[in-house]
């Protein structure tokens, strides 16, 4: 099994929020990788993994990173594989990290998400990737079609719902 996408945090204390995006990915049985790297504490690392993700399959990458968060931005500058940045809310309620990662010099773009948004940088990198794969397309479609099934769900139940002022 050769990884197809690659989860990157800038540390463990991460995981709680981009561990949405694992779970998610196997769900839909999509092989990931998933490591902890920092773009100030381990920069060496970062390039290296960068620049050997293609070679090694990778066809998205997803970093997270909160308060000054250079990860996926310095990732983004060095492969032409999309990144999709996951700002982490780790202070100022996650918008250093959400300004820092959306705002990229020309050139250098980088997908973001919402802070602590890893399960919708998961549905981008597969949606990317669906682009030319008709069967994860089609794993894409049924887990829209069951979105809008819990939706419909829910609303069937709220309609059960009795107040004495309500009117439906």
């Amino acid at each position: 099994m050769k990884a197809r996408v690659s989860i990157i945090m800038g540390s463990t204390s991460d995981l709680t929020v981009m561990e949405k995006a694992a779970i998610f990915f196997d769900e839909l049985g999509i092989p990931f990788e998933m490591n902890a790297l920092s773009a100030h504490r381990t920069p060496d690392e970062v390039e290296s993994f960068a620049k050997s993700a293609a070679d090694r399959g990778i066809q998205v990458i997803i970093a997270g990173a909160g308060m000054a968060a250079h990860l996926p931005g310095v990732i983004a500058a060095l492969t032409p594989i999309p990144v999709i940045g996951v700002p982490i809310k780790a202070s100022l309620d996650g918008m250093d990290a959400l300004l820092a990662i959306v705002q990229m010099p020309p050139g250098i773009p980088v997908a973001t998400v919402a802070i602590n948004g890893a399960l919708n940088a998961a549905i981008l990198a597969c949606q990317m990737m669906a682009t030319g794969d008709k069967e994860l397309y089609k794993k894409l479609e049924k887990y829209k079609a069951e979105l809008k099934s819990k939706i419909v769900k829910a609303n069937k139940d709220l309609s059960e719902v009795s107040y004495k002022y309500k009117t439906n």
